[in-house]
């Protein structure tokens, strides 16, 4: 068993419910149909479905590296399977340059900033549930928008944490006006989905479609060096 303090807390009441609703559900089919070829089956199942939940709610303890003001860390891990220039509609409401990270089952599911800065804005939507790589979901599906002033400039970033097919629950710990920093965990998403990440056209992108990347260490951009000449001039003064 994977000690405490390596399972995400999101998943503690979760992981408990499930483990006792199995052991009950065990312990009266072997009191009632006893030990046969059936009851060993669920067992086996039974385990194997526990100890691919406590898979699921892993949190990893990463050692985060120092990252440059400019660079736009990974928000979470997964694979790479959208990155376009688009049309932003709800805080920007100008063009963007789009990187969709989509999140399988498998992958650790928390979500960590991509940037030390400012929280400027935060907002919930409800919505469908369509599959994390339909290209509505961005904009359909149930997910949380959150919006980051980078430290030193005023780059705003975007991160939207969406829902899938099988997430139904988005976790966001983030306040307007609150500090964060690089690899600073934010949130957590259960079950299969996806985040979108909103950058300033002219970004520097460091990562390819289908290119596997890590919450926290994966640097998907740098900011354009209008960004940087801005930054510095604040930083001087």
């Amino acid at each position: 068993m994977l000690p405490i303090s390596y399972i995400h807390k999101e998943g503690h009441k979760i992981l408990f419910v499930a483990g006792f609703v199995l052991w009950l559900i065990n312990a009266l089919l072997f009191q009632y149909l006893g030990s046969n070829s059936f009851t060993i089956a669920f067992t086996a199942f039974s385990i194997f479905i526990f100890c691919f939940m406590i898979y699921f709610f892993r949190n990893p303890k990463r050692v985060l590296d120092l990252f440059d003001n400019q660079q736009i860390i990974a928000p979470a891990d997964g694979k790479i399977v959208v990155i376009e220039e688009v049309q932003e509609t709800e805080y920007f409401k100008d063009k963007r340059i789009q990187v969709s990270i989509f999140m399988s089952p498998t992958n650790v599911h928390v979500n960590r900033s991509p940037v030390t800065g400012t929280v400027k804005y935060t907002k919930y939507h409800p919505g469908d549930y369509l599959v994390a790589w339909h290209p509505k979901s961005s904009t359909l599906n149930e997910r949380y928008t959150s919006v980051l002033e980078t430290e030193e400039s005023d780059a705003e970033i975007l991160v939207r944490q969406i829902a899938g097919k099988l997430a139904r629950k988005i976790s966001n710990y983030l306040d307007e006006g609150h500090e964060v920093a690089h690899g600073q965990e934010f949130g957590f998403i259960k079950f299969g989905s996806r985040v979108d990440i909103f950058l300033p056209v002219g970004s520097k992108i460091n990562v390819n479609l289908k290119q596997k990347v890590k919450g926290g260490k994966t640097v998907l951009a740098e900011l354009p060096s209008s960004f940087l000449d801005k930054g510095f001039k604040l930083f001087d003064k």
